[in-house]
């Protein structure tokens, strides 16, 4: 007797999964939504939320990371550098260095460890460089063939060693490039040398000064 009425307790819940399952897709966005901009746009005013969902995240200040890309008041700043520092009794907190996105400038700001901050989803995509020109770089993506041109700027001081079929990596988002990097290794020639006198001295001292890249190690 027993044994029946756990069969039907059993059958009651499939019935009810299975229900549910059934009545999931009209409340979820399709996998289908991200296939092309038109799905994209469809799926955006049926779920508007969804947009929200996929690009960016809520989270405790004290889970930033360097490399972080977060939203506040409107803009967008890269995360350089963020500290856990104590007050004493005026509790913990998180002392960051951030650079403006659209800018390039940067300021530095405080939160509470137990803060909210909007974390942006960024997505990592490995580049070759193709060439450089004036202050652009022209990248391709290998699988896809992609190409973009990404201001030198993006690398910080490591794009004056960008040269034609280098490996680089770009943080993007809404398919602009916020920050990239290149090998951490690079095979430079010496291309002229400096003397440089420093005090009271007969023999001068020669310091070298690379001006030309001829190797990338990666």
């Amino acid at each position: 007797m027993r044994a029946v009425e756990v069969s039907k307790r059993l059958s009651r819940a499939l019935f009810s999964f299975s229900s549910y399952s059934r009545s999931l897709p009209n409340f979820l966005p399709s996998p289908d939504c991200h296939r092309s901009s038109g799905d994209r746009d469809t799926c955006l005013l049926r779920f508007p939320w969804s947009a929200t969902q996929q690009r960016a995240v809520k989270v405790n200040a004290s889970h930033v990371r360097p490399g972080n890309v977060i939203e506040k008041s409107g803009k967008m700043y890269q995360v350089i550098d963020a500290e856990h520092k104590q007050r004493g009794r005026g509790g913990a907190m998180m002392q960051m260095e951030l650079r403006d996105i659209d800018t390039g400038n940067k300021v530095s700001l405080r939160f509470g460890t137990e803060e909210a901050v909007e974390r942006v989803f960024v997505e990592d995509k490995s580049f070759t460089c193709l060439y450089t020109e004036n202050d652009t770089a022209f990248v391709i993506e290998s699988e896809t063939f992609e190409q973009l041109e990404v201001p030198l700027d993006v690398f910080g001081k490591a794009g004056a060693y960008l040269q034609e079929g280098m490996k680089v990596w770009l943080q993007l988002y809404d398919g602009r490039a916020l920050s990239g990097s290149i090998p951490k290794r690079v095979a430079c020639t010496i291309k002229e040398i400096h003397a440089s006198t420093k005090g009271p001295t007969v023999t001068p001292r020669y310091g070298p000064t690379i001006s030309k890249h001829i190797e990338g190690l990666y």
